[in-house]
């Protein structure tokens, strides 16, 4: 232990040396940076690489100090290098020095150490031979247990005997060393031996230059200042001879001003009352024409109301006969259709026919509205030449003929204008109502507007020419109707003529009337363009307007008031504006002047003058409407009248606490807020009949009087009973009884604040019902308790009690307060005014007097919020009023007085003066304990009562002092922070709660921050609110390896100190990371952006104090060696590192790639999936009952059309529009509220990955992706070893302190390229394929941004199975195109690749995968070899056989022989197989039919076996003659390319139903070419019975060790089982020539039998050789086999035997 603590104070000390070298070094930079720049540059060049560096100790080192000391006493000036020369030289003799008397004092307790270490090794020596003698004693004694004991003891001492002497030459050697290093450095102190007083003389002499250096630049400062103060004075001067001369100037204008002012305004009198004359006058005029031209527009509204239930009614007619038209249309079509016609012809023909009749009806009427137009054009121009033939006196009698077309014209004008409104029902309250400029005003209010501007046209034209015969019909529609035959006659409004309806403006040309027409018709028309730029369409409002709303407030009727309105377009492009009128209510009133701009651009403003003429006092509302290029719009229009708002500053004046004689005044504020004077009255309130008051010795109720100068009235009138006062209730004037009313009406909170007892109550009713003249001439008491004598005035007003007050103005009334007796008084007044439109207004006052004869002037003293253990003072006022002096005592209660003061405690009052008392307030912690009841714990409030003892005075005067008292605390939670364990390449962030438990606010921050802590926000400065919490961060950096163990101060501006202990310890990992932050760029959903960094491994060396070694702490050194890591990503990440698991050697560095790809998560495709299906679900149900309700709708309405006659034809019209309207209202209702009751939809995790559903979510999720922002933090695990040398079972140590971190910033954004077949899914998978064959498939991309795309691909593999046959080069936005790919397998196995189509802002990936697949089969054929057997010539025989598909895919397969094969006449051109191949004899096709027929056929000959299915084949063997070699070969081919199988087709065929077989061959499998003539059966069956067929049976014996084995050869003699052949008898066979085959060794078994239909028998032959048998000559014997059928035939079998060695064969 005691070298581990010698070990550890030798690192303090290196630390201790290596910081005072930081620090010299910073004093060194830091005096070389105050050299002045320009000091000897070139210098500074040439050694400013050794600045700031450790000192050379080598001789060269000096001798460089040398040679610049040389140079310096050459030189007068030192340069830059000597100077640095100079500080580094002391800086290193400075390093020596310290280094010499560390080294000093260690060599003193290593010797000191060693010495107690010698110490204690003789004081163990002599204990452990003591317990030695005492072992033998207690061992010769026989005392066990004390042996035992000793024995311990020497066991202890033996083994700190041994620990001392193993530390002994520790010690030693760790003295040597140090013994060695303090001789080392006092040489080192030798060589700088001679350069000491050197480098004295030079300090000096840099001093000296440093004192003359500063000298100069004094001086030169001084100059500098001197010259600028001269600057300045000069510029003074010259600014105040500038200002005179702008004086004089000034004054001489201000004379001329004055001048002129005095002689224009003596004009300006005379020109403005000639002006205002002429105003009244023209105002008077305009006044009395409004007036009339009102009445006229009020009746015409009224007139126009009472007619527009019958124009809906013509409406709702002429939509029922829309309908009964349409029904009219089906029923035709169904009858045209019945009658087997050409419903479209029929149909147009009869368009065609109503068409043309209603052209001639229209022909008709234009002719006769020509007709009329003539005449009237004729009549107008004879009227006007009588009128200028005959004499003013004419006048009346041609006004009377003109009145019939008169009221004509104004019946048509009316006509147009009922039918503007009853089309737009809306219209009155449209005109009612005023919003904001908007473009969604309806069409129907343009389409009016165009028709009044056409009835205005015509009008004008019509009646423009003399304007007094125009005011004198106006004075005559004024006084009469105004149009006379549409009340008085029965005038139908369903029959208007067209001549009427159809009247064009006269007095205009032709083309000027053609022009007009054109120009309404584009009006009626909307046009309204859309307007759209660079793709987006511009929706809102298309003009801004200054101001917004038009607002003309407090108008005077008969005044104009004009505004200027700037309208702004505030479209995309270039607009128009044109003005459409105002509110039909408000023409009368509003003008406007408004020149139309023309197509403005954007941005550009127009503007517009409105002038509004009041005749009436009323607020109106209203709005202009504009007309724009995109859509109308409006602005609203408003204008007020003049009204008063009136308004007090109190409703309750408190006087406080006074002493009786006082007089204390105060102000009351009455506000004029609006633009309306009126006179205001103010008296006592009618319910306030005196005061109440709480003294102790007369419970009194006073009058107050409500003027200074009023007398007081003490007549009683206790004998008058209550009747009395009832009886007066009839003089009472009208005006009174309201203001009475009102008074009474008004709320108990406005008439007073204090509860009045049963009587008060009483008498404040009968007071109400007393007149009010009464109540100014005398104050009545109440009749139910009299008012005592002589009651004093204590609440009065001031001499101004009524006045006018005038618009935006303000009066300040006065309330005196004059105390008389002891009490509290209350009273309460009310502002009465004449303007009827403004209530009352009730305010209350309250005092309290007092009799003592001190008193203080603030009888209660709020000290504020107060904080514990800080002083507070302030300074008490006493007054007296008192004619002599008064002594006075200051009293605190008990309960305080260790916490206030009243200084002094004793004091002396002079007659009617003040005295002032210094109060001292220091709460302490324990206050709340000690204040008992004067604090309340809760709400924190101290009030105390303090009492001023006057000397023979037995009622003391008091005050109250009071205070919150809060703490001044700050809560810093949690009290303690544990970093725990950070590595030195991260930052650790945690948060700590800072609460302020004062209710004042206080100021705070964070100080003396250590450099690896921060605080945040605001660097950890800032200000807590009252009771207010906030959560700081504070951020923690290691700088090295170690524990770390500080305090954080909070300091508050009351320099509070609040510490946080904090704890951490740093970690210096083995590896580090060259990037711990990777921000991605925005990376599109399914593309991949990839970054790259290196694990770094640079702990190379153990060596401590040459660099920072990675530990945790202060723990052991990690090893050096090679180190493992291993990346730890989340499993829901779309992060992937690249490798993830690794191992870095010392010094070396491994790269790692990390790789963002952005998908969308699967719970949010499914929960968009169940969206979308409830969406469909929710559409198809709601369509469906729109289907129900019009099916149910036409049902009803037939049968209505069956059941309603012709009278009632009205009312069932009615009804139907009811019912269209309920049935549209519900499918409002209905399209905004779909019900899906009753549907169950799938949960999202019953959602398949793979189903239609999943992809269509998917798709429209990228479709409508916005982008989104994720940040991961991957730690990276490091432990030390090689992760290959481990085993997979076998796990490396690790620390999770040694953790390393990565940050990623990953932001993903929405694709611009997105794939739109098979619902956007972005794998194609052509599954299973067929080696060698090749299958083609198609995607479609779409561009979904806004701009054209240029595509690029990734080059596939070119020796791959994938082919993208068509690349495209470009798309444009919203464009769609086909991708064809094609995979063509060459082996067996799975194939992968991807196809990247590039574009410029983001990459989509194409997984393309399939799996090539080699196609097997299994036949049930054994051998490949289908023996047919034997089989009657020319009859067929079948046999079956199954093949089964054993691979992954369904096979196309095909049947072919090879009989059959195109290559077959190629091959019969070549030479047999026997001929050229002695082993192989027989050929792949046999012999063949005569007939050219196939002997083999198969069925079936082609299709396709499913996967693990089988499929059946039939052979069919046909021949057509005799021949044992019939053969073919099948071949099984897939795909018609490959060969699966190969099966070879074998048969025999005989003319008879036996057969033998066996035996070895004796002829060819070819067939002569010979042609054999035809012979008859019989002499056929007579040669085949004389010829005798041979048969050669070859044996080998083998011969074996012991005996030889037997050779075995067998023969088959069979029967074919034909159908002709089914009548006769079995095949009997037999053997001759036995018994010398026996001779020989030959046995055969059996020797005669039968054979049955269909069956074979084996006849067995065996040999063994006999005695004398030779082997060198093989042994022979011949027999004789006879088989009997349909005929005989016998075969001559030839016995052949030999031995043969087992060797050999």
């Amino acid at each position: 232990m005691e070298g581990i603590q010698l070990f550890d104070s030798g690192e303090e000390e290196q630390t201790s040396v290596s910081s005072f070298r930081e620090e010299e070094k910073d004093i060194t930079e830091q005096k070389l940076r105050e050299e002045p720049e320009d000091d000897d540059k070139t210098g500074s060049k040439e050694n400013s690489k050794g600045v700031g560096g450790d000192f050379d100790y080598s001789r060269e080192g000096l001798e460089h100090y040398v040679n610049n000391v040389n140079n310096n006493n050459n030189n007068k000036a030192m340069k830059y290098a000597d100077r640095v020369s100079i500080l580094t030289l002391r800086r290193n003799i400075n390093q020596l020095d310290n280094l010499s008397k560390e080294k000093d004092i260690m060599i003193q307790k290593t010797r000191e150490e060693l010495s107690a270490c010698h110490l204690r090794i003789k004081i163990l020596t002599k204990q452990q031979e003591s317990v030695e003698t005492k072992i033998e004693k207690e061992k010769k004694a026989g005392n066990a247990a004390a042996m035992f004991r000793l024995q311990a003891v020497h066991s202890r001492l033996c083994t700190e005997l041994e620990n001392e002497k193993d530390l002994e030459p520790k010690i030693a050697l760790l003295l040597k060393e140090n013994v060695y290093d303090m001789w080392q450095i006092e040489i080192e102190q030798g060589k700088f031996g001679g350069l000491r007083e050197q480098l004295e003389k030079d300090e000096e002499t840099l001093e000296r230059q440093y004192k003359k250096r500063t000298e100069e630049r004094i001086q030169k400062e001084k100059a500098k200042v001197l010259l600028m103060e001269q600057k300045e004075r000069a510029g003074k001067k010259k600014e105040m001879e500038s200002q005179e001369e702008y004086e004089q100037r000034h004054q001489k204008v201000i004379e001329d001003a004055q001048r002129n002012n005095e002689k224009a305004v003596q004009c300006l009198k005379k020109t403005m009352a000639r002006i205002y004359q002429k105003k009244a006058k023209e105002e008077l005029e305009t006044r009395e024409h409004m007036e009339r031209r009102m009445q006229a527009v009020l009746s015409l509204k009224n007139n126009i109301t009472s007619n527009r239930e019958t124009l809906r009614a013509l409406q709702a007619r002429d939509k029922a006969r829309a309908l009964e038209a349409k029904n009219q249309e089906m029923k035709m079509k169904e009858a045209i259709l019945a009658g087997g016609g050409n419903v479209a012809k029929e149909i147009f023909l009869h368009k065609r026919l109503v068409e043309f009749e209603r052209q001639k009806l229209e022909f008709k009427d234009q002719q006769k509205s020509k007709k009329i137009e003539i005449v009237a054009r004729i009549l107008q121009e004879e009227a006007y030449m009588q009128k200028q033939e005959k004499s003013r006196s004419c006048t009346e009698a041609v006004r009377s003929c003109s009145k019939l077309q008169d009221s004509a014209l104004w019946r048509i004008k009316t006509w147009h204008y009922i039918e503007k409104t009853c089309e737009d029902p809306a219209a009155a309250v449209l005109q009612k109502s005023w919003r904001s400029p908007s473009a969604h005003s309806s069409v129907d209010e343009k389409s009016s507007s165009e028709k009044d501007f056409s009835g205005k046209i015509s009008h004008s034209i019509l009646y423009g020419n003399d304007e007094e015969e125009s005011e004198e019909e106006q004075d005559e529609t004024l006084a009469e109707p105004e149009f006379t035959g549409l009340w008085s006659q029965e005038y139908a409004l369903n029959k208007v003529s067209k001549e009427e309806t159809d009247l064009k403006p006269h007095g205009a040309s032709k083309m000027e009337r053609e022009i007009f027409t054109q120009n309404l018709k584009k009006l009626r028309s909307g046009m309204i363009h859309k307007q759209v730029v660079s793709g987006h369409e511009f929706k809102g409002c298309p003009f801004y307007s200054k101001p917004s709303v038009i607002h003309f407030k407090d108008f005077d009727v008969g005044k104009t008031y004009k505004k200027k309105i700037i309208l702004i377009n505030a479209s995309y492009s270039v607009n128009f504006c044109k003005l459409v009128g105002v509110s039909e209510h408000l023409k009368d009133f509003i003008s406007i002047h408004f020149d139309p701009p023309g197509q403005m651009s954007a941005g550009m403003s127009c503007e517009m003058v409105v002038t509004f003429k009041p005749m009436i006092n009323e607020a109106l509302e209203g709005e202009v409407t504009f007309l724009a290029q995109t859509g109308s719009f409006s602005i609203p229009l408003k204008c007020t009248i003049k009204r008063c708002v009136l308004a007090l500053d109190k409703e309750l004046i408190d006087f406080g606490t006074h002493v009786v004689g006082e007089t204390i005044s105060r102000t009351i504020t009455l506000t004029n807020r609006g633009a309306l004077g009126t006179r205001f009255k103010l008296q006592m309130s009618a319910g306030d009949s005196g005061t109440c008051t709480t003294a102790t010795k007369s419970s009194l109720r006073r009058v107050i009087s409500p003027t200074l100068d009023g007398v007081i009235s003490e007549e009683r009138d206790s004998s008058s009973p209550m009747g009395s006062v009832f009886e007066k209730k009839e003089q009472v004037s009208p005006d009174q009884t309201d203001e009475t009313i009102r008074c009474l009406s008004q709320p108990e909170s406005q008439k007073t604040k204090t509860s009045l007892d049963s009587s008060c109550t009483k008498q404040f009713s009968q007071d109400a019902l007393i007149p009010k003249a009464d109540l100014e001439a005398k104050n009545i008491q109440s009749p139910l308790e009299p008012l005592p004598e002589e009651s004093p005035l204590e609440i009065i007003l001031g001499k101004v009690t009524e006045g006018e007050i005038g618009p935006f103005s303000s009066v300040k009334l006065q309330v005196i307060f004059l105390p008389a007796i002891p009490g509290e008084v209350q009273a309460e007044f009310v502002f009465t005014f004449d303007n009827q439109n403004s209530n009352p207004l009730f305010f209350t006052a309250i005092g309290v007097s007092v009799d003592v004869p001190v008193w203080v002037t603030n009888p209660n003293v709020d000290l504020k919020i107060c904080m514990y253990d800080r002083l507070y003072q302030d300074c008490i006022i006493i007054q007296s009023r008192a004619k002599t002096a008064l002594r006075l005592k200051f009293e605190v209660c008990k309960e305080l007085s260790k916490y206030m003061e009243l200084l002094p405690k004793t004091g002396y009052i002079q007659a009617q003066s003040s005295f002032s008392v210094q109060l001292k307030f220091l709460p302490r912690r324990s206050l709340p304990e000690d204040a008992g009841g004067y604090f309340d714990k809760e709400t924190r409030v101290l009030e105390v009562p303090m009492t001023i003892s006057v000397a023979d005075k037995i009622k003391p005067a008091t005050f109250t002092v009071h205070a919150i008292v809060t703490t001044s605390d700050l809560e810093i939670s949690p009290a303690e922070v544990n970093f725990g364990y950070c590595t030195i390449y991260e930052t650790l962030q945690t948060s700590i709660t800072l609460t302020n438990k004062s209710i004042l606010p206080q100021e705070f921050g964070f100080v003396d921050l250590p450099e690896f802590v921060e605080v945040q926000p605001n660097d950890g400065f800032g200000t807590l609110l009252p009771l207010e919490s906030l959560n700081l961060d504070i951020f923690f950096k290691a700088k090295k390896a170690k524990d770390y163990s500080f305090e954080l101060i909070c300091k508050t501006e009351i320099n509070r100190q609040f510490k946080l202990s904090c704890k951490a310890v740093g970690v210096h990992p083995p590896l580090e990371l060259s990037h711990s932050l990777v921000q991605f760029a925005a990376t599109a959903l399914n593309d991949v952006s990839t970054a790259t960094l290196y694990v770094i491994n640079s702990h190379v060396s153990l060596n401590r104090f040459t660099h920072a070694v990675p530990r945790i702490g202060k723990g052991q050194t990690a090893p050096v060696g090679p180190t493992s890591f291993e990346f730890h990503v989340p499993e829901s990440s779309p992060v992937t590192v690249i490798p993830s698991v690794g191992t870095v050697l010392p010094g070396k560095k491994c790269l790692i790639q990390v790789s963002f790809r952005p998908v969308l998560s699967d719970q949010q495709i499914r929960k968009e999936a169940v969206q979308m299906l409830s969406k469909a679900t929710a559409t198809r149900t709601f369509s469906e009952k729109r289907m129900r309700e019009s099916e149910m709708h036409i049902n009803n309405k037939k049968k209505d059309d069956s059941l309603a006659g012709k009278r009632e034809g009205r009312k069932a019209s009615t009804i139907a529009i009811k019912r269209l309207s309920s049935i549209h209202l519900s499918k409002h209702r209905d399209s905004k509220h779909l019900t899906t009751s009753g549907v169950e939809f799938p949960k999202p995790e019953n959602i398949k990955p793979d189903s239609e559903e999943y992809m269509a979510a998917q798709s429209s999720l990228i479709r409508n992706f916005r982008g989104q922002f994720e940040k991961y933090i991957i730690p990276c695990f490091v432990a030390s070893g090689d992760i290959d040398e481990k085993g997979v079972s076998e796990t490396l140590n690790y620390s999770p302190y040694n953790t390393l971190y990565l940050e990623l910033h990953c932001p993903a954004v929405a694709p611009s390229v997105v794939i739109t077949s098979d619902n956007g899914k972005n794998i194609i998978n052509f599954g299973e394929v067929a080696v060698g064959h090749r299958i083609t498939k198609q995607i479609t991309i779409q561009n979904v941004s806004d701009e054209q795309l240029a595509i690029g691909f990734s080059i596939l593999n070119p020796h791959g199975p994938f082919l993208l046959v068509n690349p495209v080069g470009s798309l444009q936005p919203g464009e769609n195109q086909l991708l064809v790919i094609s995979f063509c397998p060459d082996e067996n196995k799975l194939f992968f690749e991807t196809l990247d189509i590039c574009t410029i802002k983001n990459t989509l990936t194409l997984s393309i995968t399939g799996h090539g697949v080699t196609p097997s089969i299994a036949c049930s054929v054994e051998g490949e070899i289908l023996d047919m057997g034997y089989v009657i010539a020319k009859e067929k025989g079948t046999s079956t056989f199954k093949i089964q598909n054993t691979s992954t895919l369904a096979l196309k397969y095909s049947m072919q022989l090879e009989s059959l094969s195109q290559t077959r006449n190629r091959d019969l051109q070549k030479l047999p197989s026997f001929l050229t191949s002695p082993t192989k004899r027989t050929e792949l096709v046999g012999t063949q039919n005569y007939s050219g027929l196939s002997v083999f056929s198969v069925f079936p000959v082609e299709g396709v076996i499913d996967i693990g299915k089988s499929q059946d084949f039939t052979v069919t063997f046909s021949p057509d003659h005799e021949s044992l070699y019939y053969s073919d070969c099948l071949k099984v081919m897939l795909f018609g390319k490959e060969i699966a199988h190969v099966i070879q087709l074998k048969g025999a065929a005989r003319n008879h139903m036996m057969f033998v077989e066996g035996g070895d061959p004796l002829d060819v499998p070819i067939e002569s070419l010979v042609v054999t003539l035809p012979i008859s059966e019989e002499a056929g069956k007579r040669d085949l019975e004389e010829t005798v067929k041979s048969i050669l049976l070859s044996l080998e014996c083998i011969q074996g060790e012991t005996s030889p084995t037997p050779a075995i050869r067998e023969l088959k003699v069979g029967a074919i089982g034909a159908s002709q052949f089914a009548s006769k008898k079995n095949v009997e066979f037999s053997l001759d020539g036995l018994a010398l085959l026996q001779q020989k060794g030959f046995t055969v078994e059996p020797i005669k039998g039968t054979v049955d239909h269909g069956q074979t028998k084996c006849i067995s032959v065996s040999w063994v050789p006999p005695a004398d048998f030779d082997p060198a000559h093989p042994l022979t014997a011949t027999a004789t086999l006879t088989l009997k059928g349909d005929i005989k035939e016998t075969y001559k079998v030839l016995f052949m035997a030999r031995v043969v060695s087992a060797l050999t064969h």
